[in-house]
Order: C-alpha cells, then structure tokens, then sequence
C-alpha cells in the first residue's frame, strides 16, 4: 500500500510521440514514478543547413531581441554558430527548457514565462512594444505559428530563421506491436499538437482509436483543448509546463 501511494503510475505506460532520440528525459521521469515509456516517433528532427538558412540566422541572431521557440531550435542554431549575446540584446524563451538550452548554448541572461506556451511568452512585458523593432524568430516551419503574426501586428519586424524540420519518418513495426499488445489504458505526454495530429493521421486505424481512448497529460490548456477536439474521452490533466517532470506529475496528481 506504501509503495503504491508513492509509485501512483506503477505498471502504467506513457505514450511518447517526441521525435527519434528525443525521448530519454521522459523515460527518466516516468521511471521516477515507476512508470515506463512506450515511444511512437513518427518524425525526426534535420537541422537546416544551407547558404539561406544560415544567410536567414545571422539576420535573426542581430536582432535587438531574438526568440527561441524550443530546445531543438536552440540546438539547430548552436551547431550552425556559436551563441553569444550582443550588448544591449534581449533573449527570450518558449519556456524553462528552452531557457535552459540557451544558457547551455552560451546565451547568459533569458527571459522566459511561468506559463509556458506560445501565450506565456506572449504575454511578457519584453515583448509587448515593438513597434519598428526587430525580433529575431529561431524556429522550424510549421511550429507555433500563434507567434511571429502577433509580434507583427505589435509593429516588429520579424526576422525568421526556421533552423531545423521536422521530417517524417515511418513508425517502427515493434513499437507498433508493443502499442497494440497494451491491455491497461496508458497516458499519453501530450506536448505538441502537431505531433499528435500526425500520429492520429498515421497511425492504423485500431491504434489511432486506442490513441484516443489513452489518458492525457497536455503541456498547456491549449493543447488539453485540442485533445479533446481530437476526439480524446478519457481524463485531460494539465501540465505546469512540457518537461517530462511536470507532464508525469501532472498523470500521478490525477491518479491521486
């Protein structure tokens, strides 16, 4: 009785839809609670490497303030130039963990919001008069596409650098085969609404149904509510942020 009020996700399955090799730091917060992680990645991350990126990145890395929409934009534009923060720049950051990849980059001060989405970082005060200003956007194409039109209807100029793509992938035939052998209702990590759409496109019909019928923990309100606009019935649980820790607490909160 002890252990299963300290283990609350012991035995359970979380869903992983994070890109190939992206999935270690769940795992470990999984184990944590004695949970373990079944990965279904549908996608991988390339960086961007060629003469309009880069040309794209210089122009973005100039700015008086420069975004960075997540750890794999941090890790794009790190490989492509080293970081260091001009005098007088503003960094801003999606959320912790992005903040913390730049620090890890080089970048010695970053702003990033308690609420961490695309709204969160909207709503900071760095970022609220622009006017003739330019923002430098580190990014991928396709990705939070709430944030580059709203900085411009605040008057920035916004310099896009998209660094990496998301580049799809077939998903394995083993994990497909662990994912239908499952008989308990398993958590999804629900961290982008991109990726699940994809996997919900992709995946054989049964397992896409099965998908749906998993319980949710969602990095963001936002996402909690296209969980359920994507036909999810089970319990939605909502996040403090998407770091594996807080997606995994928010499942074992939920268990109680």
């Amino acid at each position: 009785m002890a252990k299963a009020k300290r283990m609350p996700l012991a035995r359970c399955y979380v869903i992983s839809l994070r890109p190939v090799g992206a999935h270690e730091s769940l795992r470990r917060a999984a184990a944590a609670r004695g949970a373990r992680v079944l990965a279904l990645s549908s996608w991988r991350i390339e960086t961007q490497d060629d003469a309009g990126t880069r040309r794209a990145l210089r122009a973005a890395l100039a700015a008086d303030l420069v975004i960075a929409t997540s750890p794999a934009a941090v890790r794009a534009t790190a490989a492509l130039q080293a970081l260091k923060r001009k005098r007088g720049q503003r960094w801003c950051a999606v959320g912790a963990g992005t903040a913390a990849a730049l620090r890890r980059a080089g970048i010695d001060a970053v702003v990033s919001p308690s609420r961490m989405d695309s709204e969160g970082l909207l709503a900071l005060a760095e970022l609220q008069s622009l006017h003739g200003r330019g923002v430098g956007l580190l990014t991928a194409p396709g990705g939070r596409n709430v944030i580059a039109p709203t900085l411009r209807k605040r008057g920035a100029h916004v310099l896009r650098a998209d660094v990496y793509r998301r580049v799809e992938i077939p998903f394995s035939s083993a994990s497909l085969s662990r994912f239908r052998a499952l008989r308990a209702k398993p958590w999804l990590a629900l961290g982008s609404g991109e990726a699940l759409q994809q996997a919900l496109t992709r995946l054989p019909a049964d397992l896409a149904d099965k998908l749906r019928a998993a319980d949710v923990a969602a990095a963001s309100e936002r996402l909690a509510q296209a969980a359920r606009e994507f036909g999810f019935q089970g319990r939605i649980a909502v996040a403090a942020s998407a770091r594996p820790r807080d997606l995994v607490a928010a499942m074992a909160a939920a268990i109680g």
